[in-house]
C-alpha cells in the first residue's frame, strides 16, 4: 500500500510541476483537476482493509468538486472570458519550473525534520503537502491572470488538505467537510467575480494588474 501512496504523491508533485511550467490555462484546470483526485484516492491508502463509510464519503466528494465541479466552473469562465493562455507573467514559466525544483528539495529538507503527532504512512507525505502549498502561493503571485490565481487558490487547500491526509488521526471527519465546503463557497464566489468583470469590462482580459484602473 505505502507504493501505491507514494507513486499517488509523485503523481500530486508531477502536477504541481505541470502547472509551475505551462502557459496555458486548459491546462493548468486539468493539472489541477487531476491533482484533486489523486488527492481522493490518498483516502483509500490507509489502515488495511475496507475504510469507514465516513472515509469513503469524503473521498467521493472530494472527487466530484475537485475533479469535476471546480474544473467544470473555470472551464466556462474561460471560455466566457476568451482567454486560453498566461501572458506575461511576472516570472517566466522556466524560472518558474527552477524554482518549483528548488522548493521541492527545501520541502524534501524541511519535511524529514519537522516533528508530527502520531506516525506519518510516508516521508513524502508532508512534503509534497508543503510543495503543493508553495505551487499555489507561486500562482497567486508570479500570474497576472486572475483565473490562474484562483487555481493557485485550490491548489493550496490540496496542500493543506495532503497534510491534513497525514495526520488524519488529529483531524475529525466534519471538520474536513466543513473546509471542503468553505473552499467551494469561496471558489464559487470567485467565478461570479471573474464572470462579472469580464461582462461589465472586456479589455481586461482577465489581468488583475490593471484591475488599479477600475473607478467608480
Amino acid at each position: 500500500m505505502n507504493m501505491v501512496l507514494e507513486a499517488l504523491l509523485v503523481f500530486i508533485v508531477l502536477t504541481n510541476l505541470l502547472m509551475l511550467g505551462s502557459s496555458r490555462l486548459g491546462v493548468y484546470i486539468r493539472a489541477g483537476a487531476m491533482q484533486g483526485v489523486g488527492l481522493s484516492f490518498l483516502f483509500f491508502t490507509g489502515e488495511a482493509g475496507w475504510p469507514h463509510s465516513h472515509i469513503v464519503l469524503l473521498a467521493l466528494v472530494t472527487m466530484v468538486v475537485k475533479g469535476l465541479v471546480f474544473p467544470s466552473l473555470l472551464f466556462r469562465t474561460i471560455r466566457q472570458a476568451g482567454v486560453r493562455r498566461e501572458m506575461e507573467p511576472y516570472v517566466g514559466f522556466t524560472a518558474s519550473l527552477l524554482a518549483g525544483v528548488a522548493a521541492w528539495g527545501f520541502a524534501l529538507w524541511v519535511g524529514g525534520r519537522l516533528p508530527l503527532p502520531g506516525v506519518i504512512r510516508s516521508d513524502l507525505l508532508v512534503p509534497t503537502a508543503m510543495f503543493t502549498i508553495f505551487t499555489g502561493l507561486f500562482l497567486i503571485v508570479a500570474r497576472r491572470n486572475a483565473i490562474t490565481q484562483v487555481l493557485g487558490y485550490l491548489v493550496i487547500e490540496n496542500g493543506v488538505f495532503t497534510f491534513g491526509v497525514a495526520v488524519e488521526a488529529a483531524t475529525p471527519f466534519l471538520v474536513e467537510m466543513g473546509i471542503l465546503l468553505d473552499i467551494f463557497v469561496g471558489v464559487f464566489v470567485m467565478v461570479i467575480t471573474l464572470f462579472q468583470i469580464n461582462r461589465e469590462i472586456e479589455e481586461i482580459h482577465m489581468d488583475t494588474s490593471k484591475l488599479a484602473a477600475l473607478k467608480d
